[in-house]
């Protein structure tokens, strides 16, 4: 399915005129096993980060060389790097940057693309084109190479990592935005609270708002995933925050202490595994949110 076919659909299913509740946006919770599923898994690992410091039974960062690259046992139960540390502590500790950089920029993706879809959409014209060639500008420029570029710039932390998936996931969530927007603003809802005398501020966020929150939501969701994968990358780049325990640096160490040619499977299958389930689980979300926006989907 292409992205014009996309917009269309969920177009049409949030063109009501009126607000959907909230009971009815997680409606999907119950037909999709999926899309629970991801629930599921992406409410552990939030937990997980939450209390980190209860659940993870050593430091991340405690060294004992005496007991370096043990496999699974009671003691360990992913065992031990090459430092002695112990793996389960640093995957649960890796959660919180995960959680952090996902959710944060999940929101600021969401919060600005929609603002910028609402106000191309609605004024249309000059506005509408600038908004609109900022949005091919970002889609121009590459990725992962625009990320590490000013993650090297700056100062590494979590927050620059945050800042750069932010300054290009919002393009897609403006430009879908943008396309409903521009549908909503021809309906007799809006026509009818224009010639009530209603502001173009109160019609944009009273009235056309509420119906491209579903979008929004939708679209956060994915960004979640995308956060989560780029901040690993970035990390196992060694563009990471070094303060931090990542599930990206543990990578990085396993591959430079060759964990794989010390059959060392441990280190490096439990950080891959936690990447995997997450970023899997925040798409599952988004597939499921996206097939309850346009039922097409499901057929």
């Amino acid at each position: 399915m292409s992205e014009t076919e996309s917009i269309e659909g969920t177009t049409a299913a949030t063109d009501t005129g009126g607000r959907t509740s909230l009971r009815e946006r997680v409606a999907f919770l119950k037909e999709d096993r999926l899309g629970f599923a991801g629930v599921i898994v992406l409410t552990f690992v939030v937990v997980v980060a939450v209390f980190a410091p209860v659940i993870a039974p050593y430091d991340p960062a405690a060294t004992d060389y005496y007991a370096s690259f043990e496999p699974p046992s009671a003691a360990h139960p992913f065992g031990t790097d090459n430092a002695g540390r112990d793996i389960f502590s640093q995957l649960v500790y890796g959660a919180r940057p995960a959680v952090q950089v996902g959710l944060f920029s999940a929101a600021a993706v969401a919060l600005i693309g929609m603002n910028v879809g609402l106000v191309a959409g609605y004024y249309g014209g000059l506005i509408d084109d600038a908004l609109m060639r900022l949005v091919d500008f970002a889609y121009g420029i590459p990725f992962t190479p625009f990320v590490i570029v000013l993650v090297g710039l700056w100062e590494p932390s979590l927050w620059t990592i945050v800042l750069a998936i932010t300054l290009l996931l919002w393009r897609q969530t403006a430009r879908v935005v943008r396309s409903a927007v521009l549908n909503l603003k021809e309906k007799p809802f809006v026509k009818s609270a224009r010639t009530a005398g209603a502001s173009d501020r109160r019609i944009i966020y009273r009235h056309i708002a509420p119906n491209v929150l579903p979008l929004t939501f939708l679209y956060g969701s994915f960004a979640i995933a995308w956060a989560i994968l780029t901040e690993a990358s970035i990390s196992f780049l060694g563009f990471g925050d070094p303060d931090a325990t990542t599930w990206g640096q543990m990578l990085q160490a396993a591959l430079q202490s060759q964990a794989l040619a010390r059959d060392a499977w441990w280190w490096f299958t439990m950080p891959g595994l936690a990447i995997m389930a997450t970023v899997i689980s925040a798409f599952l979300i988004g597939r499921g949110y996206e097939e309850q926006l346009n039922p097409q989907l499901k057929e």
